[in-house]
């Protein structure tokens, strides 16, 4: 049985979907409010690893969908002391399988860290006011 630390918004459908679909494989989820984290700068850092600033963001924030924030225009350390600032701007889930600390929901990535399937394909963008965000499509 693994264990699966989940840093999520509170409400977030697509996370909740996350959840179900790990617990279905067997997983323990233990789950972290992201908005009041108590991650340091450095353990915030250590989620989002070398990937470029753009994907440490959130694409359906209100600030990035109304281009407050233009993350391609921030360098790392910018960003990353913006991301403290304002959780709700991060990428969800932070979560972390064997040790790895992972930034988005990548399935790929999530089963192979798990060593097995999971049942159900799962959107990984999402915004309580987007229904879109809600889908789940099975695997037959």
């Amino acid at each position: 049985m693994k264990i699966v630390l989940f840093y999520e918004k509170p409400g977030c459908v697509t996370n909740a979907k996350q959840k179900k679909s790990l617990r279905d494989a067997g997983c323990i989820v233990i789950e972290r409010n992201l908005l009041d984290n108590g991650l340091t700068l450095d353990g915030l850092a250590e989620f989002l690893g070398n990937r470029p600033p753009t994907q440490w963001f959130n694409p359906n924030a209100p600030k990035i969908k109304s281009g407050e924030v233009k993350p391609e225009m921030l360098s790392k350390s910018v960003a990353l002391q913006l991301l403290m600032r304002d959780p709700i701007l991060i990428k969800r889930p932070l979560m972390v399988i064997n040790g790895q600390k992972l930034c988005g929901f990548e399935q790929r990535r999530v089963e192979e860290l798990l060593e097995r399937e999971l049942e159900a394909k799962i959107k990984t963008a999402c915004s309580n006011s987007d229904e879109s965000c809600t889908e789940i499509v099975f695997k037959f």
